[in-house]
């Protein structure tokens, strides 16, 4: 292989311990016979989020171009190599209401802290930063990944494809993400579940539309979601999100708490939360 490895990171995902390079040309990535990337895991920040953080903030870039794909427009940015991050989406939206939806870059900061304050570890790094004299989102890269259309099934491991797809839901509902859809939600070759693209997440609603389609729960996530304190989202989150939009996380929350008793009521504990 041609190009140049900087670390080789170790990652304790979802499905065990996830060995991959920190660095590599994509260019480069050999093809295993059935087409699939060899180097299957896209998950290489776990243990070195500061590292990663800060690289997003500070390190020199090469070039941008657009991107094909997404409503809100994000472009891609690509690092002087070597580094650990290779490429970068910006996204450059100003808090406001566009075509009627609420939208803003600070929604996808505040969604990857949340993601590490319930260490979850699918939100890719994602910091605040300067270009050409604006203030936007930048984020890692994240691949190789495929995308996923939700209503076609992906036979990933048991039970731990379950469980993965299921935080994937309580973390849309504890956000109010209404945008979920298949360019946003991608999976890598140890079936990682990646989550990207939440600048309609957080606006100050407290209604749950989607709280009918979940009957089982992941009973870790739930028991970290359960534990938030205001005081935990207001260090976190504070930054990035307004005051009513912190206690629209809490209001979510609480009528998820409500939805979830009645499931057990109804079902058993068994029948619901997976374990």
């Amino acid at each position: 292989m041609r190009g140049k490895f900087r670390a080789v990171a170790w990652g304790l995902a979802a499905f065990g311990l996830c060995l991959a390079t920190a660095t590599i040309v994509a260019s480069d990535i050999r093809q295993a016979p059935d087409s699939r990337p060899l180097i299957a895991c896209a998950v290489t920040w776990v243990g070195r989020e500061a590292e990663f953080e800060a690289y997003l903030r500070t390190a020199e870039f090469t070039r941008m171009e657009d991107v094909p794909v997404g409503v809100t427009k994000p472009r891609r940015g690509f690092f002087e190599p070597p580094g650990p991050i290779v490429s970068f989406a910006w996204k450059l939206l100003p808090p406001g209401l566009k075509s009627g939806y609420w939208e803003s870059y600070k929604a996808e900061i505040a969604a990857y802290e949340l993601d590490k304050l319930l260490g979850m570890d699918m939100v890719p790094p994602t910091a605040e930063r300067r270009i050409d004299g604006d203030l936007g989102a930048v984020q890692q890269w994240v691949e190789p990944v495929t995308g996923w259309r939700i209503d076609e099934p992906v036979r990933g491991p048991e039970p731990e494809w379950s469980k993965r797809v299921n935080r994937m839901k309580l973390f849309d509902l504890l956000s109010g993400n209404i945008d979920r859809n298949q360019g946003n939600l991608l999976y890598d070759g140890d079936y990682h579940l990646i989550l990207i693209d939440h600048s309609r997440a957080f606006t100050d609603k407290k209604d749950l539309k989607n709280i009918a389609a979940t009957s089982r729960v992941d009973a870790w996530l739930w028991s970290k979601i359960e534990a938030l304190t205001r005081e935990q989202l207001q260090a976190a989150l504070g930054p990035w999100l307004r005051e009513k939009e912190i206690n629209a996380i809490l209001a979510r929350r609480d009528k998820m708490r409500e939805a979830i008793g009645q499931l057990v009521a109804d079902r058993g504990e068994a029948a619901v939360f997976i374990r």
